[in-house]
């Protein structure tokens, strides 16, 4: 193994690197957020490269950041993945006809990532509309006194 190659790290490793459990570690691989599971052989241990330790912060900081459920997240992680794709596409030397329906393409992929977030703000907005009445009131209150 060279200086620039990580050792592969176990279930256990990740989960204290990122501040999961191992059991969200197998669930999220089972909704297909996290690789590791295949090619593994029944009984082997579950190796991750430093690829999935980032992979999986991200989608811990997304989840938490945004609060999104876990299909959210799903849907989320499939648009990033076809954004890659597209991006793939991209660099691959396609004619401007194709370039034209990559860009429509990751606009849309875009809008639509755009939308979940932009949802995400308009519930927290109203929340914080809700506190700020409840402090209102509450400092009414306090003034009566």
């Amino acid at each position: 193994m060279s200086a620039t190659e990580a050792r592969p790290l176990r279930i256990g490793e990740v989960a204290e690197l990122v501040g999961v459990t191992p059991r969200t570690i197998r669930y999220y691989e089972e909704l297909g957020l996290l690789g590791g599971a295949g090619g593994r052989a029944k009984g082997a241990h579950r190796l991750y490269a430093e690829s999935d330790v980032a992979r999986l912060r991200e989608l811990i900081r997304l989840r938490d950041l945004l609060g999104l459920s876990l299909d959210e997240l799903v849907q989320l992680a499939e648009a990033e993945e076809a954004r890659a794709a597209l991006r793939d596409q991209w660099y691959d030397d396609p004619t401007d006809r194709e370039r034209v329906a990559i860009l429509e393409q990751a606009i849309e992929i875009a809008q639509r990532q755009l939308g979940l977030v932009r949802a995400r703000q308009q519930t927290l907005a109203d929340f914080a509309g809700e506190l700020e009445a409840k402090l209102d009131s509450l400092r009414a209150r306090l003034r009566e006194l």
